[in-house]
């Protein structure tokens, strides 16, 4: 497999140091570099936000997710995908129509040009950075961790892979910005629809068939073909939270709301946001089915060596280092976005001579890299539940920055402080410091019903004194 490794690895870098070389001979301003010029077309579109999206955790953590929970685990996600969907229609048509005659600075900037409050931005800068860093971080730490798994022989600890990763990352990102970073994504995503497919159709035909495999998982735990599963975790006020922490990914996700900006049009967006979708069914359903021959051949091995197994050593050595090529693509598919990402809302809080330096938002992204590596040294393996903490971190901002999008007159101060107050109770809960659960229900499914509550009521009140 080696061979295979290194014919595939190289081949795939090489296009990646060209895309990211191409697109810098194309960077002519501060706007191509960080913006990609704001004019992208329906298949780089579709093709940067679904990659952008599904990150290493689709193809390591929810295989493992689906073997561990059963089939629940497609509930946890498809539903949620499809739900969200329809929230990018129309939050991507309420931004853009809100940006349509101001130069898009990030959504920090943004927040605080609606609410008037500097600390509006601040604050959402503080969150992403809070649950963004470290879901980057889970990528790294989980492709890391498989690689030196995978290739014991090497003894290449899991830092040095986990340091070369980010390195790359940093490399082609820094050259050719979000032009860079799109095409970037257009072959990594290409490369993990195709990869998973080809690993779930193998582990398919080795259980023998659709009616095999459930008759196999019937017999080795009935629960895994029903909710909440065999661990009792995907009960409904889960899947409602997950639901709602889920369809928020677009509007708080700053990587995400940036390629809705710049879409050329309308009529580009709204077919881009059905095709992601159609994706999001594409490249789920075969995690399923390699969780399920999980569950059926590993069902007591540890998460990274179910995934060392499941994706190399009981594939061919050509299917093994796709695999590996893949699990890189999907981890740089995020990191690259998001650092950049947070580089570009840090960027739009500063000064105007700050702002119109490149040399911030590459030192930006430089200090992002190092800490989210920093992160990965700590991390544990669990990354669908780790992702969701994410997800259900950056909801918190979500009325926040709805309610700012609905009205073309400052709101107040009230949201921005209950936000802050929410985030900082989120993060209480995680540090077990208040319990995770309140009669009954997650705590992140009462804030989230508290701030969308909130947010409803403020915009009546200031409505009513106009």
């Amino acid at each position: 497999m080696q061979k295979w490794l290194l014919i595939v690895g190289l081949l795939y870098l090489g296009i990646l140091i060209f895309l990211s070389w191409y697109s810098q001979r194309k960077v002519k301003s501060q706007e191509d570099f960080i913006m990609a010029g704001s004019k992208l077309g329906l298949i780089l579109g579709f093709m940067t936000f679904s990659a952008t999206l599904f990150s290493a955790f689709t193809l390591m953590g929810m295989p493992d997710f689906s073997r561990v929970h059963g089939v629940g685990a497609w509930m946890f996600l498809a539903f949620s995908d499809g739900g969200m969907v329809f929230l990018i229609l129309w939050f991507g048509y309420s931004l853009r129509k809100k940006v349509a005659n101001m130069e898009f600075k990030g959504m920090s900037s943004l927040l605080q040009q609606i609410y008037g409050i500097k600390w509006a931005g601040y604050l959402y800068f503080f969150a992403i950075f809070i649950f963004l860093v470290p879901y980057v971080a889970i990528q790294i730490r989980g492709v890391a961790t498989f690689l030196e798994l995978g290739f014991d022989s090497l003894q290449v600890p899991a830092w040095l892979w986990s340091l070369g990763i980010v390195g790359f990352v940093l490399l082609y990102s820094s050259a050719g910005g979000l032009k860079a970073i799109v095409y970037a994504d257009f072959v990594q995503g290409t490369s993990l629809l195709i990869i998973v497919w080809i690993i779930g159709v193998a582990c398919l035909q080795n259980m023998g068939g659709w009616t095999e495999m459930f008759n196999q998982l019937a017999l080795k735990n009935e629960a895994l073909l029903s909710t909440p599963g065999p661990k009792g975790l995907l009960t409904s006020p889960f899947l409602i939270g997950s639901f709602i922490a889920i369809m928020m990914i677009p509007v708080t996700q700053p990587q995400l709301s940036t390629r809705l900006v710049i879409m050329k049009d309308i009529k580009a967006m709204n077919k881009m946001a059905v095709a992601v979708g159609f994706f999001a069914m594409l490249v789920i359903f075969p995690t399923l089915l390699i969780g399920f021959y999980g569950a059926i051949n590993y069902p007591d091995a540890t998460a990274s060596e179910f995934i060392g197994n499941a994706l190399i050593k009981d594939q061919t050595p050509l299917i093994g280092a796709l695999a590996v090529i893949g699990l890189f693509a999907a981890a740089m598919s995020t990191a690259d976005s998001q650092l950049f990402a947070l580089g570009n809302e840090l960027r739009g809080l500063l000064g105007e001579k700050a702002r119109k330096s490149l040399i911030t938002i590459r030192l930006a992204v430089l200090g992002f890299a190092a800490s989210a590596l920093l992160f990965s040294l700590f991390s544990s393996d669990q990354l669908v539940l780790l992702a969701r903490v994410s997800f259900a971190g950056t909801a918190m901002t979500g009325p926040l920055i709805i309610l700012g999008l609905l009205t073309n007159k400052p709101q107040g101060s009230f949201m921005v402080w209950l936000t802050a107050l929410g985030i900082f109770t989120f993060l209480l809960a995680q540090a077990k410091i208040i319990p995770l659960k309140v009669g009954g229900l997650g705590i992140d499914l009462w804030l989230f019903i508290i701030l969308g509550s909130a947010a409803f009521v403020n915009y009546l009140v200031m409505k009513n004194k106009e």
